[in-house]
């Protein structure tokens, strides 16, 4: 029994389209269309890949049974291309499931201290520095667009823009393909640096993760739609980290978003961040509410920012980190907080890939 796979002809034909485009240097004059295209080209790489591959293989297959009919010899070597052909045809169903668009974006990475104090500020700054360092193994670049410090060196919150150096060859690489499993509470067990008694505390911290939009006019803004408001930096404790009004407060009337930004020195720098960081929170909420209109569970399941919801304990007494929803759990939390991450985040895209295999099978 053979089969077409028809439905990849159309993801042919686009991955020929988008190719001839990119070819067009009149394309690369708008960086925001190139790059959206570059992406997508990427995602396409993997379908053509795999189709050839499946369609060479079994070209052989039934090359070789037809001179199986006539020549005995060549029967011997029927079950291997056989075989082949199926592993290729697996491989192909594979990628032919939908994936997240998304996943060659950059992000904005939020980390805010939740219920805990001073220790939840402790650990939200443990969780920047584990997600810098697993940027750094990656070969991600990593820019802290704001940062509100604590005096015992934590943060009350903090934003990470996270970037992928030069193209991707494949989306799956992308910093939102990995790091879009890290949105959610984050569970600390430990003795904090403050309990004089030696007695183990629990506290979070939540973490948001924003896919990154690449051109501005991708979510239009009305600027009368914008309050802004200038006041003075401060740094930790409310001191004031320089005399002139740099801070910038962007609310989006429509939405009630607000975002801040006093990292840099200039007022001008500041807004142009912190518009960085409102497109990206509107993409997010755009692409939520169409997800919940599409019912499309397996979408808001990913998406999920809730934080509310109890992703990962990191216990430091018994060296174990724990996620929760995929079952996932080692006695090397030392490690996974200096950055070794991947094997935690590949066991949420195994199971996030295992769900949509799943549905697309019931489809």
């Amino acid at each position: 029994m053979t089969e077409d796979f028809a439905v990849a002809r159309p993801l042919l034909a686009e991955h020929a389209e988008i190719e001839r485009a990119l070819a067009d240097p009149s394309v690369h004059a708008d960086a925001g269309r190139a790059r959206t295209l570059g992406r997508r080209y990427a995602e396409l790489n993997r379908v053509v890949g795999a189709y050839r591959t499946w369609e060479a293989a079994q070209d052989d297959a039934v090359a070789a049974a037809e001179l199986a009919a006539e020549d005995e010899a060549f029967a011997a070597e029927l079950p291997g291309l056989r075989d082949a052909a199926a592993a290729a045809a697996e491989h192909l169903r594979r990628v032919l499931v939908p994936r997240d668009p998304d996943d060659g974006r950059d992000v904005i990475l939020e980390i805010k201290a939740g219920e805990g104090g001073d220790e939840s500020a402790l650990f939200a700054g443990d969780l920047l520095r584990m997600y810098l360092r697993y940027a750094e193994r990656r070969g991600w670049a990593t820019q802290v667009l704001e940062a509100n410090a604590t005096e015992l060196g934590g943060y009350k919150d903090v934003q990470v823009a996270v970037k992928t150096r030069g193209s991707l060859d494949d989306p799956g690489d992308g910093v939102w393909a990995r790091l879009k499993y890290e949105g959610g509470v984050h569970r600390v067990q430990r003795v904090p640096v403050t309990e004089s008694q030696g007695r183990i505390h629990t506290s979070a911290a939540g973490v948001l993760v924003l896919p990154e939009v690449d051109d501005p006019g991708e979510v239009e803004i009305d600027q009368n739609d914008l309050r802004i408001d200038v006041y003075r930096s401060s740094g930790p404790g409310g001191q004031s980290v320089n005399t002139t009004d740099s801070a910038v407060r962007i609310t989006h009337l429509p939405t009630g978003i607000v975002v801040s930004m006093q990292n840099e020195k200039s007022q001008l720098q500041n807004k142009e961040q912190a518009m960085r960081v409102l497109r990206a929170r509107l993409l997010a909420a755009r692409q939520e509410a169409a997800a919940a209109a599409a019912a499309d569970v397996r979408r808001s399941q990913v998406r999920t920012v809730d934080r509310s919801e109890r992703i990962r304990t990191y216990n430091f007494p018994e060296n174990r980190v724990a996620d929760h929803r995929t079952g996932y759990k080692a006695y090397n939390l030392d490690q996974v907080l200096a950055g070794d991450l991947d094997p935690v985040v590949q066991s949420a895209i195994d199971a996030d890939e295992a769900a949509r295999l799943a549905a697309a099978g019931e489809a």
